[in-house]
């Protein structure tokens, strides 16, 4: 633990460094603007924060600036049709969280007065929200004093207190010791200068400690062992999954099909397919219809949070159109198509 000094400290030295070199971000209030008193958009904030899990800065700004150019405001976003925000969504993966985008602006709209609720407590209950986003949320927008903890966080606390639990264990000892430090007179930027010293200076391979604010109270780097910080249980190799798709062409259309809701992949656009299994199985049996169904060199290999997918992929064509969701192939771009069907349309066009 830091005493009550050492804290008034690391909280000072950190919004000073935060003051001077925090990054410039689209949905992001910079303390100069706070201070001519302009205030941060809870739709945007909400939007940048969903999106931003599991996915960098510079992939997600684009999808935020579409979005935001949509649907400008979360009524906007409630009242679109929910296969039009998929599709928008389609590239950024995690797809459940599309569905719970499009939910949560529901509830906002219908329960909410469409405004965002401005507490932490109030935040947690709306779809889609968990304990980082409504704090992230309640601080940034309302000035709520909270505690905010993602993975950047998690590693430059670990290192400061050279926490030897190793992750995900040690989850509720990291949440307490970043809430004994945790700003209450200026909990948004202290939060976002928190989360900026972890994707910009304490790195997870190359931390820059010469320009941490906090190096003086960092056991790690007093130990010299930066980077052996967090500590994680090792993880066992990824499973792999196989299966098969069947891209059956007319003229210049294919045939699509809508995934269940349930399960990865949710409420996307696909081909239709075999089940995804621990064994290839034999595929041709799944087919929609019975075709001389050519295989395409190669596999579509990609790789999910639990597991490994590989794919082989099949190509047909057929005079006729049989039942079921026709695209054209030059209007592919209007489909909520995820990243590995549209690797999977990519290897069928090469046969």
């Amino acid at each position: 633990m830091k005493s009550s000094l050492e804290i008034k400290r690391l909280r000072a030295d950190l919004l000073a460094h935060y003051d001077d070199h925090g990054r410039t971000l689209p949905w992001r209030i910079r303390p100069e603007e706070r201070m001519a008193g302009v205030v941060a958009d809870p739709y945007a904030v909400w939007l940048s924060e969903i999106m931003l899990q599991q996915t960098t800065v510079p992939h997600a700004t684009p999808y935020w600036e579409k979005f935001l150019a949509k649907f400008p405001s979360v009524i906007d976003l409630a009242n679109a049709d929910r296969d039009r925000v998929l599709t928008m969504w389609a590239g950024l993966g995690y797809y459940a969280r599309a569905r719970n985008l499009h939910k949560c602006a529901g509830v906002v709209r219908d329960e909410c007065g469409g405004e965002f609720p401005q507490t932490e407590a109030e935040l947690l209950k709306l779809p889609g929200i968990g304990p980082y986003t409504a704090a992230t949320i309640a601080a940034i927008c309302f000035n709520e004093a909270t505690n905010i903890v993602d993975g950047n966080v998690e590693r430059v606390i670990t290192r400061l207190f050279a926490v030897e639990n190793p992750l995900p264990k040690s989850r509720p000892e990291i949440r307490k010791l970043a809430g004994t430090i945790a700003d209450p007179n200026r909990p948004g930027d202290y939060g976002q200068a928190l989360m900026d010293l972890g994707s910009r200076t304490c790195t997870p391979r190359s931390p820059q400690c010469g320009e941490c604010p906090w190096s003086w109270a960092c056991a790690a780097r007093k130990a010299g062992n930066q980077t052996d910080y967090p500590k994680k249980i090792k993880k066992k190799k990824l499973p792999v999954r196989h299966g098969a798709v069947f891209i059956l062409k007319c003229k210049e259309s294919i045939l699509l099909e809508r995934r269940s809701d349930k399960g990865l992949l949710g409420g996307m656009m696909g081909f239709p397919g075999t089940p995804w299994g621990d064994v290839p199985s034999a595929p041709l049996a799944s087919a929609p219809l019975k075709r001389n169904w050519e295989k395409a060199d190669g596999q579509v290999k990609h790789v999910f949070t639990h597991f490994e997918l590989r794919l082989n992929v099949y190509m047909a064509e057929t005079p006729r159109r049989i039942d079921g969701e026709w695209a054209g192939l030059s209007e592919i771009d209007k489909y909520a198509l995820p990243t590995v069907m549209r690797k999977c349309l990519n290897l069928a066009m090469s046969i």
